[in-house]
Parts: structure tokens; sequence; C-alpha cells
């Protein structure tokens, strides 16, 4: 796999990241006003949009937008999931598994080519 192939992914494992911190991370501050959490979340996820446009503008000469769209997918779920259970200490169930199965399915159908 070449490099223009790896390097939307690594960047959009990195751009995740942050935007999962931008969005859930201020769950752990229930008591924190809105108006301290939405300016916080808008830097966090400058971070994030830094790795996403490059991830999406460079990952287009290899991949189509579905296909770059579904990856982004199923990155998020995978940060998502050791988000939640390393940062917010919440359980992972049987039925989020099966939800991201069909998700992960999803993906499989964007990259393979029907003719």
């Amino acid at each position: 796999m070449s490099w223009s192939a790896i390097a939307p992914l690594l960047l959009l494992s990195v751009s995740n990241v942050f935007m999962t911190f931008a969005w859930y991370g201020q769950l752990k501050f229930p008591n924190t006003s809105l108006l301290i959490l939405i300016p916080i979340s808008w830097g966090i996820a400058f971070f994030e949009y830094c790795f996403a446009v490059p991830a999406n503008h460079y990952g287009h000469q290899v991949y189509s937008a579905a296909q770059l769209k579904t990856m982004q997918e199923v990155i998020t779920l995978v940060v998502f999931a050791i988000f939640s259970v390393t940062y917010l200490g919440e359980a992972i169930r049987w039925n989020h598994i099966v939800a991201f199965g069909f998700i992960v399915c999803a993906a499989f159908f964007a990259f393979n080519k029907w003719s």
C-alpha cells in the first residue's frame, strides 16, 4: 500500500481523536457552563479540521468521496469506542458492537467495485 493510500487513514485517525474530545470530552464536566464549553470545543475542533481537510484533500486522489466518508465513519467508531471506555468509563455493550458491525459492513460495500 502506498503512502498516498495510508496518509488519509493516519490523518483521519488523528482528526477523529480531536473531534471526539471536542464533541464528547465535555461530558465529564456536566456542571460547566455552555458558554465555557463551546469555545473550548471549537478550539479543539480547529485541530480536527487541520487534519481532516488534508486527509480528504489528499485522500480524494486515491479514494472516492464515498470511500473517504465511510473510512471516516469506521475510524470514528473505533476512536469513540476506545474513548468511551477509557475516558468516560462507559461500557460497550453487545448492541453497540452489532451497530458498529453494520457500519463496518457498509465499508465493505463502499470499498468493493461492483459492476
